[in-house]
């Protein structure tokens, strides 16, 4: 008898696996020593240093996981590559706070000293989010870990710069940007959120020139219009069409602006004309470029009023200075009238400050030849794949359709700093290094320019430079492009978009096959987490409660699919993982004589490889272990992880442990040794060790726990690849479901005693029949049936707790509760005195309407000529054949009750 304890304890698998797993090298793909293993990447999501693991994280992580495990097991060299991103903007907010403790600001301690203080911040506290990874049972390739501000990928990060400056595709301008006044810095489109607010929609009047009247203007933002530099309506306008070339005096500042036509108005806002102000709106800073007009700044970039806003304005918050100007428009007459009004406006993603649209000179990257190279690319050769594909490739697409430049530079110190330097005369020098640049220019009196790059800028390289590039190394050969990329939906602009487009430029391929876009996990009244609601669920904090396994096989089984978080439904997982314990329990209590020499890896040994050798049940499981096994590989290569769950939970829980073991128990269990006991105890140990393989991906920690006490061969049941590894189920062969041993007539003559064995049961649950007493169960059942049945009446009888008796042309007595099976059969419990007749005659009713219901429900598909035509043969003809059984059953009920009346 092999000892092991009456309960998992997740908490000493989880501390004891992983650090055995790093140490003997079992992440890495060198552990593979088939020189002709097919590839597996996924490079990770780079979380950033400033994180802590949150339910999203733990979603994707599980996830890749899961195809990382899956793949090493099947036979391919995989790597997960695993790394952190420096997130610029975060981790600069971060040591800025810690300095105001000491009082200080970053500008007291200078560029350099503030970007050291970083850095030790940065091994101080970030990076927690790694040793939650490991907690989680991430096989990630910790060799391999990338941070973005690390030598080599700032190398990368400098040489694409130079590269596409040195084609035209990034060029420095002055353009209206994104800017936030509280963080001090511009913000790439895709950072900015747009948010509804109500607000008023003030109506201005300005006057011609040469007096006739006015022109009233409807603004949401009145302290602008001090900037204002034209009027615009639609050339179609019959009310201004008269006036198009007119001039107006600006109210307050008395400048002489234009009325000019444009089709981009639309008449049937506000009045149907519009005030520009080209340097505070990104319409109308397009606008002025097409009508040549003057850009005058008036709101600065704290968000305060410049001079060239006026004596009355200047140094005015300006939220002040618009309650000033409606003010004096309404005391020179001019605010014609003010209406309640809800618009959306601009926010940081990170401050929530309201963000001014600035002229501000900026670094650029163009972005209609890396588009169109995407555009193609998903277009011929439908790369990447989106999983799933609706909604994702067309929001992937119509987003790239309409892609503006990116503005690449910020106003941080905390990042890759621009790899531009200036000489004295203002000429730009581009290179990868301060002695190219000084080379470049014949003279060593340079000055960097100060602004570093979006911490996209790296994130878009991420595929290629944490494998070397741009050196032509053996990893970027070997694993590039990767195999899928997991992640959630609000980046497939940011980061999704970006890697495409920069892959294609510097690879010439797209770094990803698959893109898989997660569900997002939310709380339980189906909002979105988040630490401003308060909302969040700590995934650390579920760990310690139900342990990892129980936790991941939740997250999991999300798949694509938005889902409230439920604790109940990590309790039940943690349920399963007991249940998994028990029953291996079970097997290993019973496991002696069990050889370790068998052939535990097909789970059949010599004496009987003709499954006709074998009873009923043992054909039964083996058909549905190899069906399963099949079952997962597909769902798993269609990234159907709820599926693929669902599976494996029920064929564990019903199939082996409901079923198989109970079937088996009597045997399993006898007290005389006997080759029977021992085949059966072999089969249990197989069935159970091959199930082990199948959950290990999901469960990494219960199932190693678990592989490691059975007694088998452990070595012969690697895969040939991980030949002469210390045995781990880790590098074990993945089942991959052998059709030769899937035995339909098997499933159909067990799924029969299932059905026999279930509705007895029902009967003596809905009669209150003690489960100890023994009861009489008598089977009518035709020719086919009734040999299946005798051959597992023992079976039956044991788990029925009855005396059983078959015949197929048996007379069931009057006073007996009934059921009618699949294929004709009959069931019958003589019930004399036990039995309230108009209780049997009413749930023999409640049985019939249920069918009916049934029935109903199908003819209405069967009815169905665009169903019908649509669905595959096989559903239609196995819907038909149910439709059969079920007037076959209602016929038999109808019987039965009228045996009762």
């Amino acid at each position: 008898m092999i000892d092991i304890p009456k309960t998992y304890d997740p908490k000493e698998a989880e501390a004891s696996h992983y650090e055995r797993w790093e140490k003997r090298g079992y992440f890495t793909p060198e552990i593979n020593h088939d020189p002709n293993a097919p590839v597996y990447t996924i490079v990770i999501p780079p979380p950033n240093v400033t994180g802590s693991l949150h339910m999203g994280h733990a979603l994707q992580h599980t996830m890749m996981d899961v195809l990382t495990r899956w793949k090493r097991m099947a036979g391919w060299r995989a790597l997960w590559l695993p790394g952190m991103d420096h997130a610029g903007i975060s981790t600069q907010l971060m040591v800025t706070r810690q300095l105001k403790k000491e009082g200080l600001t970053r500008h007291d301690l200078g560029r350099e000293k503030f970007v050291e203080r970083v850095w030790v911040w940065k091994e101080e506290y970030g990076g927690q989010i790694l040793n939650q990874l490991r907690r989680e049972g991430a096989s990630v390739d910790w060799s391999r870990f990338r941070f973005t501000m690390d030598e080599s990928m700032s190398r990368a990060v400098r040489d694409a710069f130079v590269r596409l400056y040195g084609e035209g595709m990034i060029y420095r301008g002055n353009r209206i940007v994104n800017w936030c006044p509280n963080d001090q810095t511009v913000l790439s489109d895709l950072e900015v959120l747009r948010e509804p607010q109500k607000g008023r929609l003030y109506y201005l009047r300005y006057p011609f020139k040469h007096g006739g009247g006015s022109i009233t203007v409807a603004t949401t933002r009145p302290e602008t219009m001090l900037g204002d530099t034209a009027v615009m309506v639609h050339p179609d306008d019959e009310r201004y069409r008269r006036v198009v070339g007119k001039t107006l005096i600006l109210p307050l500042v008395n400048r002489e602006i234009p009325v000019v036509a444009d089709d981009f108005v639309e008449s049937e806002f506000g009045t149907g004309a519009v005030k520009v102000t080209p340097a505070h709106d990104p319409n109308d800073y397009e606008a002025g470029l097409r009508h040549n007009l003057e850009q005058i700044s008036v709101i600065d970039k704290f968000g305060r009023m410049t001079e060239a806003a006026g004596a009355d304005f200047v140094g005015l918050e300006r939220y002040k200075a618009r309650d000033l100007v409606v003010e004096k428009f309404e005391a020179l007459g001019l605010l014609e009238k003010v209406d309640d009004y809800e618009n959306a406006i601009s926010k940081c993603e990170r401050c929530k400050t309201v963000l001014e649209p600035l002229i501000s000179m900026q670094w650029f990257c163009r972005m209609d030849q890396l588009r169109d190279a995407a555009l193609a690319k998903l277009r011929t050769d439908h790369k990447p794949k989106f999983v799933p594909e609706v909604p994702y490739e067309k929001v992937y697409s119509d987003w790239l359709e309409n892609l503006r430049d990116w503005t690449i530079s910020r106003q941080l110190w905390w990042g890759h700093q621009i790899p531009a330097w200036y000489t004295n005369d203002g000429q730009v020098i581009v290179a990868r290094s301060r002695a190219e640049a000084e080379k470049k220019a014949g003279t060593n009196e340079l000055t960097q320019d100060e602004d570093v790059l979006d911490t996209w800028f790296s994130s878009a390289l991420w595929p290629f430079s944490t494998l070397g590039w741009p050196d032509e190394t053996d990893d970027l050969e070997t694993f590039y492009p990767s195999s899928v990329l997991i992640t959630a939906r609000d980046i497939i602009f940011l980061w999704v978009s970006r890697m495409v487009m920069t892959g294609l430029k510097f690879r010439g391929r797209e770094p990803f096959a698959d893109v898989y876009v997660t569900g997002t996990v939310l709380d339980k009244h189906g909002q979105r987490m988040s630490k401003t609601k308060g909302n969040g669920v700590d995934p650390l904090d579920v760990f310690d409660k139900y342990g990892v396994d129980a936790t991941r096989l939740t997250l999991a089984s999300v798949g694509s699919t938005d889902t409230r978080w439920s604790e109940k439904q990590v309790e039940s997982y943690r349920n399963f993982a007991n249940k998994i314990w028990n029953a291996a329990r079970f097997c290993l209590l019973n496991a002696e004589g069990v050889s370790e020499a068998g052939a535990i890896a097909t789970g059949l040994s010599n004496a009987f490889d003709d499954k006709n050798n074998l009873p009923l049940h043992d054909r039964w499981i083996r058909s549905r272990l190899n069906k399963t096994a099949r079952e997962v590989n597909a769902q798993l290569e269609q990234y159907e992880f709820h599926g693929v769950v669902q599976t494996l939970y029920h064929f564990f829980w019903d199939d082996f442990c409901d079923w198989y073991i109970e079937l088996s128990k009597s045997m399993v269990t006898a007290e005389a040794d006997s080759d029977e006991r021992r085949i059966a105890r072999a089969l249990l140990i197989t069935i159970l060790e091959q199930s082990l393989r199948l959950l290990h991906p999901f469960m990494p920690y219960l199932t190693e726990e678990l592989w490691q006490r059975l007694p088998v061969n452990h070595s012969d049941l690697l895969h040939p690849s991980y030949a002469g590894a210390e045995p781990s189920i880790m590098l074990a062969a993945y089942p991959q479901g052998d059709a030769s041993l899937i035995d339909e007539a098997a499933e159909t003559e067990m799924q029969a005693v299932i059905d026999l064995i279930s509705r007895v049961r029902n009967i003596r649950s809905e009669m209150n029949i003690k489960p100890g007493d023994r009861i009489q169960v008598m089977i009518a059942a035709k020719s086919a049936l009734q040999t299946v049945f005798a051959a597992s009446v023992d079976q039956i009888a044991r788990l029925t707790r009855a005396e059983v008796s078959i015949d197929g042309n048996a007379q069931m007595p009057k006073a007996a509760a009934r059921a009618v099976l699949s294929g004709g059969a009959e069931v019958a419990v003589p019930l004399e005195g036990l039995i309230d007749f108009a209780q049997e005659r009413a749930r023999l009713a409640r049985e019939k309407e249920k069918l009916q219901k049934e029935a109903e429900k199908l003819q209405a598909q069967l009815g169905n000529a665009d169903f019908v035509s649509r669905a595959p043969v096989e559903k239609v003809s196995e819907l038909r054949a149910r439709v059969e059984d079920i007037a076959q059953r209602a016929s038999a009920l109808d019987d039965m009750l009228e045996a009762l009346s």
